[in-house]
């Protein structure tokens, strides 16, 4: 699928408004949940290649958190909340404000798993609403499941259905604030990966007003 010369700033920076969109309901619904002020920024969006997709994810071998799901409707695909352990663990601990929760070393909590994967919920729900609403596409996800393993495991796992002719994913990436860290050092940093099934990308982006020619 040869499209990348049709992929233009401006179609970057919708993507990446689709993700602000996102990002500020996800940061509405966890400053309710959390009773703090939470902001999300999405610093770039961009289109990547599966080989970037696991380089930016820190590499094959490296231990991460995921929270998966399978998008269904007028667009199918799949769909990955990725965090490096060190950046999960200060996730969980900012939402549920108890910093014995960890995900350095299992066996890891089940109440902190169960945090992340509802926190993986609601970050992935509002942006694939906030991508539905913008294309009008009618999408709807699959109950979202946890994993902690290395990168390339898991988004292998994520390609299982998806053809030898796809080579590319749409990444967001997000950096969450609460209150009390300002700095965007301090921020918790992830990346939001969308891998369309291949007859869906070119549906998602006909949608944007990038003609795709299979």
């Amino acid at each position: 699928m040869e499209f990348e010369t049709e992929i233009t700033p401006f179609h970057l920076d919708i993507l990446k408004e689709i993700g602000n969109i996102g990002a500020g309901n996800a940061a509405t619904a966890l400053s309710v949940l959390t009773g703090k002020n939470i902001e999300m920024k999405v610093p770039t969006a961009r289109i990547i290649t599966f080989d970037q997709m696991l380089e930016l994810a820190g590499g094959h071998d490296r231990i991460v958190t995921a929270v998966f799901l399978r998008v269904e409707g007028d667009a199918s695909g799949s769909m990955f909340f990725i965090l490096p352990l060190e950046q999960a663990t200060r996730l969980v601990q900012k939402v549920t404000q108890d910093n014995t929760f960890t995900f350095s070393r299992p066996p890891y909590s089940e109440m902190a798993l169960s945090a992340m994967q509802e926190l993986g919920n609601i970050l992935t729900g509002s942006y694939l609403t906030s991508l539905s609403d913008f294309t009008g596409l009618r999408l709807h996800a699959s109950v979202p499941s946890i994993s902690i393993d290395m990168a390339g495991a898991i988004i292998s796992y994520g390609l299982i259905e998806l053809s030898q002719s796809q080579d590319y994913a749409i990444v967001i990436d997000t950096a969450l604030n609460d209150e009390e860290t300002s700095d965007d050092s301090n921020s918790v940093k992830g990346h939001f990966f969308l891998l369309p099934d291949p007859s869906s990308f070119a549906t998602i982006f006909q949608k944007l007003g990038v003609k795709i020619d299979d």
